[in-house]
């Protein structure tokens, strides 16, 4: 697994991951599968953060990160 994210767009992403999880745990949505579709949005994001590797990236040929290999 090569990685693929830059140090910007891991911050961007790290940043969104957090407060998609606070909106979807401090909002009170009437049906529960936004919540938890919210949810996942936001682990998938902090995820691929932490780890430096996005698949759809791979599939789409995209490239953020600064280190050539």
């Amino acid at each position: 697994m090569r990685k693929n994210l830059g140090s910007t767009d891991k911050i961007v992403r790290m940043v969104l991951g957090i407060a998609i999880g606070y909106f979807a745990y401090s909002t009170t949505i009437e049906t529960n599968w936004i919540q938890y579709l919210l949810y996942v949005i936001s682990g998938i994001m902090l995820l691929t953060s932490i780890v430096s590797f996005c698949p759809l990236y791979t599939v789409f040929g995209a490239n953020t990160c600064d280190i050539k290999e």
